[in-house]
């Protein structure tokens, strides 16, 4: 089984990529696969609310104009059998890079016929908080709207602060091996 790991995260070493090392070595241990994109590197553009009535051809054709690096990661997630995403939390909510992503994304996905390779897709997300880390939970629910907008199915959402990155890596590690099991 491939999972696709998706992070907002710039930093390839800060606590993001540890919560989601931790993800990672769950599923290889139950057997999957993985590869991880960084989403900040990419040249990813906000949506533009093409026409008028602010869409375009993501409503009628379930893709968008923007030539970027949008449709390479939308196929490569089409392709995979699960998705992993995960998040540095700011101001309660997501990174930037993934937020202009899913914005993208859930426009493509509006219309259930647009959803090919997405709709049932597991998917599981983890949001981490630093500073004080109250924002993680508001983060979680953000992301799992999204999410279960564009069709996805969310097997989990893990909140995580960087006072307890080092007890959750535990749970995320089986949080990653019961995705590959579709039993989180």
């Amino acid at each position: 089984m491939k999972t696709l790991l998706i992070s907002g995260s710039r930093n390839v070493s800060g606590q993001t990529a540890r919560a989601l090392d931790a993800v990672r070595a769950g599923i290889e241990d139950a057997g999957g696969e993985t590869e991880t994109v960084f989403l900040p590197p990419l040249d990813i553009a906000r949506c533009r609310q093409c026409e008028d009535d602010g869409w375009g051809l993501c409503l009628k054709d379930g893709r968008c104009v923007i030539d970027d690096d949008f449709a390479g990661l939308l196929g490569r997630l089409r392709a995979a059998d699960a998705v992993v995403f995960a998040t540095p939390v700011y101001y309660s909510d997501l990174s930037e890079s993934l937020r202009a992503f899913l914005d993208r994304l859930r426009r493509i996905c509006t219309r259930p016929t647009h959803r090919a390779g997405i709709d049932g897709k597991p998917a599981l997300a983890v949001c981490v908080a630093g500073g004080g880390g109250g924002g993680a939970p508001a983060c979680c629910r953000s992301i799992e709207w999204v999410l279960g907008n564009c069709g996805f199915s969310v097997c989990d959402t893990v909140a995580v602060r960087r006072q307890n990155l080092d007890v959750k890596r535990t749970a995320l590690a089986a949080a990653g091996a019961a995705l590959m099991e579709n039993k989180t």
